[in-house]
């Protein structure tokens, strides 16, 4: 194998992106991305083969210059202790490239789990957890919106400098994470208009926290989704992963865009939609997500993406740039896919623009957050 050089760290993609049966796959996806020049890969938990801490461990061992980001994990499926003993094994063992990434996940969910759902109070305070452990303090006598806790300790010599991030679609988080977190990943199938008005909230928050707005990493998450890709295999990847997002918290991404909420309700009203056993972008056919895209979902929503030529797909790249973000996830495409793309992207890259970016996602120039 030739030596990997990071052409490109200012540009990631998922491991196993999706649903995915055989968690073995990351480890030549990581290996590849990293081939290609890829910043950074991020990873996706999900509870059936998706293990965050296992996943992360995996694309380290498999790699040497990638950045590794958790993206995302949630921080009440974990006690605080396993959660940051979690991260400072990634972060040991991938000398400095490993970032924790949390998000809210999905209400309905933890009610069935039987676990608290997540709020900005128990993030935050969450957040100050970790962050005493990994610097050697111990927890005392805590008793706060992420728990009660007598007492917790790693290591009093601690001091691991480990990048928090955080997944936001809505004002509040916008602002929670511009407050508290390092980096910010976005939400797929948002708009140029909607990511400069985050990317604006974001820094506003962190000024309003006495923070330097620059500090913080904001990676806009694209669907990237190229012409020589199989129809069946583009249908699911654009028309069955936003369907997806929609069956799940479809009024966040819809309030978030400032689309017609009636177009939502009609999307829930379909007929296709109404019971339907599982997630379109596991187990819709070429035939049902056909449907949907003539029927149920406007043009503009599904625009808020990356689509046609692999020049087209660069190009879109570039729009993200433009509208503020700092990075950029080419979401939903292996690195397979994603080759012809960054062929493209490289004709046109404005390198002056990423010089001197770390390779870990959470970071920029200005290092980690110390609050």
């Amino acid at each position: 194998m030739s030596a990997s050089v990071q052409r490109f760290p200012e540009l990631g993609c998922y491991g196993l992106a999706g649903h995915s049966a055989s968690p073995k796959d990351l480890i030549d996806e990581a290996r590849l991305a990293e081939q290609l020049g890829l910043g950074s890969i991020f990873l996706s938990e999900r509870f059936n083969t998706k293990d965050a801490g296992v996943m992360a461990g995996a694309a380290i061992a498999a790699t040497s210059t990638l950045g590794i980001g958790t993206a995302a994990t949630n921080h009440n499926t974990r006690h605080p202790l396993v959660t940051a003993t979690m991260a400072t094994t990634a972060h040991r063992l991938s000398e400095g490239r490993y970032a924790l990434g949390l998000g809210r996940g999905f209400g309905l969910l933890f009610d069935l789990m039987g676990v608290p759902k997540v709020t900005s109070a128990q993030l935050e305070d969450a957040v100050g957890i970790y962050r005493k452990l990994w610097h050697g303090e111990a927890v005392a006598g805590h008793d706060g919106p992420a728990g009660q806790y007598a007492y917790l300790n790693q290591d009093a010599s601690f001091d691991e400098d480990i990048p928090v991030l955080m997944m936001a679609i809505g004002d509040n988080t916008l602002d929670l994470a511009g407050r508290i977190a390092d980096g910010v990943v976005l939400h797929t199938f948002f708009s140029d208009e909607t990511l400069a008005r985050a990317v604006t909230r974001i820094r506003d928050a962190a000024e309003r926290a006495g923070r330097d707005p620059s500090s913080v990493r904001i990676w806009s998450v694209l669907a990237t989704v190229e012409d020589s890709l199989p129809e069946e295999l583009r249908l699911r990847k654009l028309v069955g992963r936003l369907a997806t997002y929609l069956q799940g918290y479809g009024a966040a991404l819809v309030t978030a865009n400032g689309w017609d909420p009636a177009d939502l309700e009609a999307f829930r009203n379909h007929p296709l939609v109404q019971g339907y056993p599982g997630a379109f972008d596991a187990i819709g056919t070429t035939e049902e997500l056909t449907r949907l895209r003539e029927e149920a979902l406007p043009e503009h929503w599904l625009a808020a993406s990356a689509t046609g030529t692999a020049e087209r797909c660069a190009q879109r790249v570039l729009d993200q740039f433009d509208a503020g973000a700092d990075s950029v996830i080419l979401h939903g495409a292996t690195p397979t896919e994603l080759a012809p793309v960054l062929t493209a992207w490289e004709k046109i890259r404005p390198a002056d623009r990423f010089a001197g970016l770390p390779d870990n996602p959470g970071l920029t120039a200005a290092g980690v957050f110390r609050p």
